[in-house]
């Protein structure tokens, strides 16, 4: 990116380089020239010719002023967004590590196995019993079974539930109160 703006500052000032070149060649061919009055069509011409050279250069130079400001600030708001972004995600993977440890503890509270805890936190990220044998390199058939071990162990009736005993309070609005709803 820096190198592209690098290639554009440097077009931009050979452009202006070489319009002034070109004015200041028109003001030499209008010395040059000596001309008598100063109400000729030839003088009026380039003098028209040197305040448009003049003019171009100062928009172009005015306008690469206002691109390199603009795009200063864009990088201001860009970098702000990036370490509001990083916060966000340190605070975020605080709160699954959490979460994640909490989950473990309960697993072991039912007194669920390694392998029974490794298919339930497949099953709560929404895996079908195919994709987890698969996943696991395990039989589709030993998969369920360690599925009714999960849920006879928590006392829980499938896998709505243990999803719902996890995840049902971590979505609600803001300002809502788990205890006070019926």
């Amino acid at each position: 990116m820096r190198h592209i703006d690098l290639l554009d500052s440097r077009l931009q000032l050979v452009l202006i380089a070489m319009i002034l070149a070109i004015m200041v060649g028109g003001i030499i061919d209008l010395v040059l020239d000596a001309p008598t009055t100063l109400l000729s069509f030839h003088v009026i011409f380039e003098v028209a010719f040197v305040l448009l050279c003049l003019g171009t250069a100062i928009f172009l130079w005015m306008a690469g002023s206002q691109s390199e400001q603009s795009l200063q600030r864009t990088r201001k708001v860009l970098e702000d967004h990036e370490s509001e972004l990083a916060e966000w995600r340190e605070r975020a993977q605080r709160l699954l590590e959490g979460l994640g440890m909490e989950i473990d503890r309960q697993m072991r509270t039912w007194g669920l196995s390694p392998a029974e805890r490794e298919v339930a936190l497949l099953l709560l990220k929404g895996f079908s019993t195919k994709e987890i044998a698969t996943h696991l390199d395990k039989s589709e058939r030993t998969v369920r079974q360690q599925c009714s071990a999960v849920y006879k162990r928590s006392g829980l009736g499938g896998r709505a539930e243990l999803s719902a005993f996890f995840l049902e309070d971590l979505l609600l609005p803001v300002g809502d109160d788990p205890s006070s709803q019926a």
